[in-house]
């Protein structure tokens, strides 16, 4: 029994070991740190707030000097400031699975003893309590549940007080509907069940619902506020990563993102074990999410207004809206204005393309000499496969050999890449539904392969030049005396018409490639990596969205590839003549087999999933180094990401999210603990009171 005491206490202590030190902990540590007059590195307070508290985060709901309550868990040894040890045993503790409670639990173990006094919790509650709260009774039922009665209290293990802690916040809203149901008939007035909630809630809720509480009594045909109704609503707002989750799969199967109070009830029922929720908590979840949109029909941006706690219009874009108002919207909505951001856009495009058709162009240049070469026989064949033909060119041709033609496949994929994204841009814009964000399959399909037959255009002129520069290195090497043409010779050869040779092919390429490529592209960013409204993707997601997109895009349109190859190259003497499609086609079937249409399929994949990984992370990392001028945060609802069952994670600093997580607990008590507190009147200096 002695030995289980022990490691409970040491569980919740922690040992007499001093924990490892990462790198990371005396990295974190450092760079808030500061030295003292020996030269020590230590942190006060305010250094301990900026290493877990980082200034970027939101801070509406939970006051950013709040953080300061933990600085007394991490100083453990009661010093008033921390060494390098000291931080590292509270990232330790912060990295726990249960650190929220844990945390809360040493705030109150003052003597660090492994349990909490029942009046130490009252007596922070008092400290931070305003004059016009409404009262708690500490001696009630339910305290004495906990504590024990007011003559016999007991101190409180860490499970008791966690799981105290937990029912303190449906306690404290109970005995306030009490205090406010002066007739005693179970019902109390809107205004009432607003100030309850705010004092009592307002922490872990968004402000569409804060702002619209009294609004509840509308949700039956009296005009005030049931004790059910209470109930019913903090069922809602401690089930809301579960609500998460229905909403979220219910949504996924509606054809247009909108689902009706059936259908998240029906959802509910095949997620949850039991029947979640009541019929009243499902009106009033409908009821706060439905504000704005009567119909019924909610899409998940209607329930993200009561779901993420914080949600909300900034105040700096309030301000900005109402400051200037008319003239800020003129000026983004002015033609220049466009035109710089369309250019801006383009430019930035352009670059990245470049960079990524320049990263794969010798992989192009293997594909282009495999797919060129006619023999079926292995005798007579040049290449035997993507490294023989990598290694023959470099050892007949040098290096530079790879890259032969690279020149105007750079200057020609500038227009070809902004065309395909533009116009895949405007089509998709025009068949989303703009309130769900929605789009059907068949027109993300028409989207993609209406960009691909758009990119043609350019795409052509640049591909016949490409390739002809890409072979005639091969063809100097087996024919003696053969010159060497530059791009602007083949063009002034071709023409106007001959540079749209096979354009026919190469439309066929290109638009079921855009038309596989995009669709995919946007579901893997939606579906796999859950992109959302309020979540957005990293760099790395969207490469790794844009590469896996480019394989299936890329191998499955290889035969058209082929087919533009063979029309494209110039026929050498003793090849076969190729007269269109059909005639393409059919010899290259009769003549080399089925394999001959997939011939530098690999390459092509190596080639199109890495090119557009890299165009990707070039244009990302462009957008940041080179933003729009005057680009700023757009005037729309938002907030951070708040972690949820069905979606992504929050990106914010672990420190930052579990301290976050442990005061929300916290504020449960009175959510002015830790917030820099006016004196009362009866406290103020004399000269002040008789000056009132």
């Amino acid at each position: 029994m002695a030995i289980v005491t022990e490691a409970v206490k040491e569980s919740l202590l922690g040992s007499t070991e001093e924990p490892q030190l990462s790198h990371q902990s005396r990295s974190n540590f450092v760079r808030h740190a500061q030295k003292d007059e020996n030269g020590e590195l230590f942190m006060n307070e305010e250094n301990f707030i900026n290493a877990v508290a980082p200034k970027q985060e939101d801070y509406h709901k939970i006051k950013r000097e709040q953080y300061g309550i933990l600085f007394s868990v991490a100083d453990r040894r009661r010093a008033g400031k921390l060494n390098v040890t000291d931080w590292a045993s509270f990232e330790n503790l912060l990295a726990k699975p249960d650190a929220e409670y844990e945390i809360a639990f040493r705030l109150f173990d003052f003597d660090g003893t492994g349990s909490v006094k029942f009046d130490t919790v009252q007596g922070l509650y008092n400290m931070n309590k305003s004059a016009d709260s409404i009262p708690f009774d500490w001696n009630s039922e339910w305290a004495s549940l906990y504590g024990g009665r007011s003559k016999s209290r007991h101190d409180m293990t860490y499970p008791q007080f966690a799981q105290m802690l937990r029912g303190l916040q449906g306690e404290r809203i109970r005995q306030a509907f009490h205090i406010f149901d002066k007739d005693g008939d179970g019902f109390i007035q809107p205004e009432d069940f607003q100030r309850i909630i705010l004092e009592t809630s307002k922490h872990k809720l968004s402000d569409h619902v804060l702002d619209n509480l009294p609004t509840l009594c509308n949700i039956s045909t009296s005009n005030r506020i049931s004790y059910a109704n209470v109930r019913a609503f903090q069922n809602v707002m401690r089930e809301m990563d579960i609500i998460d989750l229905v909403v979220r799969e219910a949504t996924k199967k509606s054809k247009d993102g909108k689902i009706t109070r059936t259908d998240f009830l029906n959802e509910a029922a095949r997620v949850t074990r039991f029947s979640q929720f009541t019929p009243m908590e499902a009106d009033i979840l409908f009821h706060f999410a439905g504000l704005d949109a009567p119909s019924g029909r909610l899409s998940q941006k209607d329930f993200a207004k009561v779901i993420d706690a914080s949600w909300r219009i900034p105040v700096i874009a309030v301000g900005q809206a109402l400051a200037t108002g008319h003239e800020v919207a003129e000026k983004t909505k002015s033609v220049l204005h466009g035109v710089l951001e369309s250019a801006h856009h383009f430019a930035l495009g352009s670059i990245a393309g470049a960079f990524g058709a320049f990263m794969v162009y010798p992989i192009d240049l293997v594909k282009t000499r495999l797919q060129n070469q006619r023999s079926s026989r292995p005798g007579e064949r040049l290449y035997n496969n993507s490294l023989d033909c990598a290694k023959k060119v470099i050892r007949n041709e040098g290096f530079t050999g790879l890259y032969s033609g690279v020149i105007p496949q750079l200057i020609g994929v500038a227009p070809e890449k902004a065309i395909k994204l533009t116009v895949n841009d405007l089509v998709r814009g025009f068949f989303t539904d703009k309130e769900t964000n929605r789009i059907r399959y068949s027109q993300e399909v028409l989207a993609g392969g209406t960009a691909g037959a758009c990119q043609v255009v350019f795409t052509n002129p640049l591909e016949i030049v490409k390739i002809r520069l890409q072979v005639q290195g091969e063809i100097a090497k087996n024919v003696e005396g053969a010159p060497r043409r530059s791009a602007l010779w083949i063009v002034k050869n071709l023409g106007l018409v001959g540079l749209y040779k096979g354009a026919s092919a190469c439309l066929l390429r290109d638009v079921p490639f855009s038309a596989i490529y995009f669709p995919t592209y946007a579901h893997l960013k939606s579906d796999f990596f859950g992109e959302t409204a309020t979540n957005k993707l990293g760099v790395v997601q969207l490469l790794t969205a844009g590469a896996i997109a480019g394989m299936p895009a890329a191998y499955l349109t290889t035969p058209c590839d082929v087919i533009k190859t063979r029309l494209q190259v110039e026929a050498r003497k003793g090849d076969t003549k190729y007269h269109g499609l059909r005639h393409c086609a059919t010899t290259v079937w009769k003549e080399e087999g089925l394999a001959a249409f997939f011939k530098g399929g690999p390459a092509r994949i190596m080639r199109s999933s890495p090119q557009f990984g890299f165009t990707l992370a070039a244009y990302e990392v462009l957008q940041k180094t080179f933003p729009m001028p005057g680009e700023g945060e757009p005037i729309t609802p938002t907030g951070h990401v708040e972690p949820s069952v069905g979606g992504q994670g929050a990106k914010a600093p672990l420190p930052y999210l579990r301290s976050r997580n442990a005061l929300k607990l916290i504020l449960d008590l009175d959510q002015n603990i830790g917030r820099v507190q006016v004196p009362r009147p009866e406290n103020w200096p004399k000269f002040l009171q008789n000056s009132k």
